[in-house]
């Protein structure tokens, strides 16, 4: 497999982590995967509005979601 410049620099930061950071930055890359829902992310230094806006809801759902699921 050839990585891109920013999945070798990625890699190189998570190998720098302790242990149960590293387990929270595999958590936090499966919930951006889980909001991505399949789509491409695409990476930029900025964000749009529209952006902005999709991110909000998406943790908005997924906020209830979980309190459903809770009670």
């Amino acid at each position: 497999m050839v990585l891109s410049p920013q999945e070798e620099a990625l890699i190189r930061v998570v190998r720098t982590l302790p242990p149960e950071e590293t387990v929270r930055m595999i958590h936090w890359a499966n919930q951006l995967c889980e909001v991505a829902q399949g789509e491409r992310i695409q990476w930029s230094d900025s964000w749009s509005d529209e952006d902005v806006a999709d991110a909000a809801r998406a943790s908005l759902q997924q906020f209830d979601d979980a309190e459903q699921e809770g009670t």
